[in-house]
């Protein structure tokens, strides 16, 4: 049998291994979609991976609870909440920092540590309060609110006072989102989408090799009910997006008023003034886009626009009431297409 000249051979070499190549740059990524529950709500992730790492999310997202949730007694916020320590960690830090910047911006309508004011009226603990509280009452949690009046230095929290108490959920849902997408992108991930309870971080190409393609959503009117449907559909990636809206929840008191879930930590009553029904925010990260599209809620849609377009990487869209059963759109210059 003839040899083959070495040169030959490495010839043939050389272009197998450059095939190779062409042949791994033109494969479709293959993604991954799972799904299950967390924190009360369903989570849900799509990414491109050669196998499975739903593990690793799933202890993401346990390690968020673990410093974040007011709801688990052995959370650390938890343990701050009851005087227990004031220790904080790397996960507090950071949605301390953020949540204190979006207190400034909002004229302090988004603070967490109205947490008092939150049990007070029965807002993210079921309604187990269902009567009005008094005066009296409101006066009192309001002295201990104020996240402009607590501090962090050198991993030790300072509150405003020994009754102050913290509830991140604002935020919480929006960083867990994005802790998840980072241990994605760790474990080689470069596309991903990342969504808990209708918060999403997303990044890359979707599964059809374009932005991904997200729903937003409108009010539909129903008698003294406001439900929600599809508006359109926005194509964006690299990115946090997150709604916050009364017409998701309504409350009614015991003299029949209607108003929304959300509390001003500034008045320490729900926002009567429910014009504004929701706010889609849209944010270099979900954390933040999270506590954007909250303190959206509490102001008026002209504030709302304002403080917006203050903030770097930011847009917004708003859906009001037009006062006819109706709804307008406000949307700041940045904020994509809609697609109907």
């Amino acid at each position: 049998m003839m040899k083959q000249p070495k040169s030959f051979i490495g010839f043939v070499a050389v272009v197998t291994f450059f095939a190779a190549i062409v042949t791994s740059c033109h494969r479709k990524p293959v993604y991954i979609t799972e799904s299950g529950m967390v924190w009360n709500t369903i989570y849900k992730t799509t990414y491109s991976a050669n196998e499975s790492l739903n593990d690793s999310v799933k202890a993401t997202m346990r390690r968020v609870e673990l410093s974040l949730s007011p709801f688990n007694a052995r959370s650390l916020i938890s343990q701050i909440n009851a005087g227990v320590t004031d220790s904080t960690d790397e996960l507090i830090d950071t949605v301390f920092a953020v949540s204190q910047m979006i207190n400034r911006e909002s004229g302090g309508v988004f603070d967490p540590s109205a947490a008092p004011l939150f049990s007070l009226w029965g807002v993210g603990h079921g309604d187990k309060n269902g009567g009005t509280p008094t005066d009296e009452q409101i006066d009192s949690a309001l002295q201990s609110v104020g996240i402009g009046d607590c501090s962090i230095d050198r991993g030790v929290i300072m509150r405003k006072s020994v009754k102050t108490q913290f509830n991140f959920s604002a935020i919480t849902k929006g960083y867990g989102c994005d802790m998840v997408g980072e241990c994605l992108r760790r474990n080689g991930c470069d596309n991903y989408m990342v969504e808990i309870g209708g918060e999403i971080t997303l990044a890359g190409l979707s599964p059809s090799g374009e932005k991904w393609r997200i729903q937003v959503d409108a009010p539909i009117f129903n008698d003294s009910t406001v439900e929600h449907s599809r508006l359109g559909i926005i194509k964006v990636t690299d990115c946090g997006i997150a709604t916050s809206g009364n017409y998701r929840n309504f409350r009614r008191d015991e003299s029949g008023n209607i108003y929304g879930h959300t509390i001003s930590p500034v008045t320490g009553r729900p926002v009567t003034d429910i014009a504004t029904l929701s706010a889609t925010v849209i944010a270099q990260n979900c954390m933040t886009a999270d506590a954007l599209a909250t303190a959206c809620m509490a102001m008026s849609p002209t504030d709302a626009l304002a403080m917006i377009e203050r903030i770097e990487g930011a847009d917004v869209m708003l859906v009001s009431s037009d006062g006819n059963g109706g709804y307008r759109l406000d949307v700041t210059i940045g904020f994509p297409t809609i697609i109907k």
